[in-house]
């Protein structure tokens, strides 16, 4: 079930007034599990079987975990045990996460790189489904065990408040990754209503949706008409596409987070902030603590620190740094191009000067309404190496990516390229419209920038805010009517 379909449209106020209705926080934890099942198994019911599966192998382990051990013959003993115990979570959820996502590349790989040596192999092959939200779950389900190993966190006992942890429909499929720290606790403790925290979260959502089916589904389409063949595009059209690209997947994603963190407010929980407008950040070090922040927190705390972190050298700091970003590269696709783009991002971090001072992350470019000069042409740095990177995650191949770099950098010069889309801007046809969409779109988002989004104005009149909702309203039932469905791009991770 997707959050922009019609059928979610009735499921979701079914499952909140239920909610409501009941009193006590374990059966209202039990219809969120349940929810969350229906929710999942809309696409297919076999996935429920495989995170629920996941789910009992880590909450057993957990409880076996138990706490750490003392340092005496008896707690050596207990360690080698626990230590065993989390080799086995790590197992059964990589393992997992493995066969179903990344069995095809692994053997893909194999047989390319055993051709190039002359052999001719007949690996074993599968059709296997991707579950959707499989990574997404499964980084959510290790945190429990890892922090549990770690001693960070306690192990519960109640099996129906650890799977309302796992399964929560809103963040299930594509984030954020909450902590078990963060959230479980939520479910342990009773929830109230709360109209003002409520009405924020209906007022988020809304936003979620006008950047998922105005903006994002908007541009979806010059951008998939460039991609499928760059070798007939020419170099100003890439470059476009890759700049809407850009747009697409932020609004795409962005507005995931914001429909699921807006839906959790609306049963009393709350959801950590994924986004905070990346493309003002001065550097890639402050674009990577405004993009998906969830999954750069996780990857931070379970494969930086751990390899490492800064504690070495500068050159074990690197190492660690860009080896990090490929396997974050890794697990948003099982192919080279993620790779690469997780490669060329970790390279870029630690070759290119970091911000001096601490990052705010309320307020991006400073509290002037005019960013500064130097502001402004760091934040547009910035954004052209983040545009120039999208293109290995959007192409369809390494060869594809190439190929569209090359011809962004060589046909640059190209008169008649520009003079073509010009005359489709003054000609009215789409690009006219994105081009204004997008420019109202960060107007809005530059203005609002120190809010976690843009729909809170209280000081507003109450005939004005209704008619802002009302217009936005308007626009994501419009544009939904005559714009293909699009289903939201990080699914597929």
């Amino acid at each position: 079930m997707s959050f922009t379909s019609i059928a979610f449209l009735f499921f979701l106020p079914i499952v909140w007034t239920i909610y409501w209705c009941l009193r006590r926080r374990q059966w209202q934890n039990l219809l969120l599990v349940c929810a969350s099942y229906v929710f999942y198994g809309w696409w297919d019911a076999r996935f429920c079987v495989l995170m629920l599966t996941s789910s009992l192998v880590d909450y057993i382990l957990g409880l076996a975990l138990g706490p750490p051990p003392a340092n005496d013959e008896t707690g050596k003993t207990r360690l080698r045990r626990r230590r065993l115990l989390l080799g086995l979570s790590l197992g059964c959820n990589l393992g997992l996460l493995g066969i179903f996502k990344y069995f095809g590349f692994f053997v893909g790989s194999f047989q390319a790189g055993a051709s190039l040596l002359g052999w001719s192999p007949n690996p074993v092959t599968l059709e296997i489904i991707l579950p959707v939200g499989i990574s997404f779950y499964t980084f959510q389900t290790l945190s429990y065990t890892i922090d549990i190993y770690r001693g960070q966190l306690q192990p519960t006992r109640k099996l129906v408040d650890y799977l309302a942890f796992v399964s929560f429909f809103p963040q299930l499929v594509a984030g954020p990754i909450e902590r078990a720290s963060r959230l479980l606790p939520q479910f342990q403790r009773p929830r109230q209503w709360n109209r003002d925290a409520a009405g924020d979260g209906l007022r988020q959502m809304l936003w979620g949706l006008f950047k998922k089916v105005v903006i994002a589904d908007t541009l979806a389409s010059p951008v998939a008409t460039a991609f499928a063949s760059p070798e007939t595009a020419d170099g100003p059209q890439l470059m476009v596409a890759t700049i809407l690209f850009a747009y697409q997947i932020y609004c795409d994603f962005s507005g995931y987070s914001d429909i699921a963190i807006g839906t959790a407010r609306l049963f009393g929980i709350n959801l950590m902030r994924n986004f905070a407008y990346p493309y003002f950040s001065q550097s890639i070090v402050e674009f990577w603590q405004r993009w998906h922040i969830s999954l750069s927190t996780w990857f931070r705390d379970y494969v930086y620190i751990p390899l490492g972190g800064s504690r070495g050298g500068k050159r074990q700091t690197w190492r660690n740094a860009i080896v990090t970003f490929l396997v974050s590269g890794l697990w948003h696709g099982a192919a080279w191009r993620f790779v690469a783009w997780g490669g060329l991002h970790g390279v870029s971090l630690v070759a290119l000067p970091r911000p001096a001072g601490k990052i705010s992350i309320d307020q991006p470019g400073g509290n002037s309404l005019v960013p500064k000069l130097g502001i402004l042409l760091r934040m547009i740095i910035v954004f052209s190496l983040a545009c120039a990177f999208w293109v290995f995650f959007r192409a369809d191949s390494l060869a594809d990516a190439w190929l569209v770099w090359k011809k962004i950098v060589t046909e640059i010069h190209l008169v008649d390229g520009y003079r073509k889309l010009i005359l489709e801007y003054q000609a009215g046809g789409p690009l006219f419209g994105i081009c204004h969409l997008l420019g109202v779109f960060l107007v809005i988002e530059w203005l609002n920038r120190h809010k976690p989004h843009p729909i809170d104005f209280p000081q507003w009149p109450r005939p004005l805010r209704w008619s802002v909702y009302s217009i936005l309203i308007w626009f994501v039932i419009e544009y939904g009517r005559r714009s293909d469905a699009n289903p939201f791009i990080y699914f597929q991770f």
